[in-house]
């Protein structure tokens, strides 16, 4: 879990709280691990100033880092009790990994980009986070080496939910993805069950494209 790293930026995150808070996020554990996580040490530094806006920012590559009240959406519908194996799929810098770590038992990340998967590495190190492991790889395949999984969260869109992350999840658990197409999605949460997934759909959104085997093969979507 993080350390608490002290800063300068602690009031920017009780403002970010009560910004989430207001979005109708109620989880306490989601909204301490806002207040506890520092965003900034995980975007661009020539942005670091909007760190707390609740907006996603360009991270380079092509990629996001999305925006803080949409995470904790997703982050609340796992309803996690800090005793969970979660994966998450589509590290991108880090943050949503590092709330993660304030929330789960086991957090297991894959990012595509290594660029970015080095990049999330040294953030997660300098803000103290542990329980953490995070490779290089195709997410959409899962990480069937460590599964079933109690949660999973994919940080990227998807025109369905890939079979490999149904199949490692293990009956009861809880996922959520963005489905949709590359201009416009609907975050969804699934729950498997013994007959397969139960789907319900949350909110419209805007994530970059889920790329891979089970996901989008190569498009690029105007993004958040």
């Amino acid at each position: 879990m993080s350390t608490g790293v002290k800063d300068s930026f602690g009031g920017y995150r009780s403002s970010l709280v009560e910004v989430v808070r207001s979005k109708g996020i109620k989880d306490l554990a989601v909204l301490r691990a806002i207040a506890t996580v520092p965003r900034h040490l995980f975007v661009p530094e020539s942005i670091r100033h909007r760190a707390y806006d609740d907006c996603a920012l360009p991270l380079g590559s092509g990629q996001t880092i999305s925006q803080p009240s949409v995470q904790a959406r997703s982050l609340e519908l796992l309803q996690l009790t800090g005793r969970e194996k979660v994966l998450e799929i589509g590290a991108g810098s880090g943050y949503q990994t590092a709330l993660l770590a304030e929330l789960a038992g086991t957090v297991l990340a894959v990012e595509r980009l290594p660029e970015l998967a080095a990049k999330a590495q040294v953030s997660l190190r300098s803000a103290g986070v542990n329980k953490v492991t995070l490779v290089v790889g195709d997410g959409t395949l899962g990480w069937a080496a460590w599964a079933p999984f109690d949660a999973v969260v994919v940080a990227a869109a998807s025109p369905s939910i890939p079979d490999p992350l149904v199949r490692q999840l293990r009956i009861g658990g809880r996922l959520v993805i963005p489905l949709g197409n590359l201009g416009s999605q609907r975050l969804t949460l699934g729950i498997r069950t013994e007959e397969g997934l139960d789907t319900a759909v949350i909110e419209d959104v805007r994530f970059v494209p889920l790329l891979g085997q089970h996901g989008f093969h190569g498009e690029r979507p105007a993004h958040d």
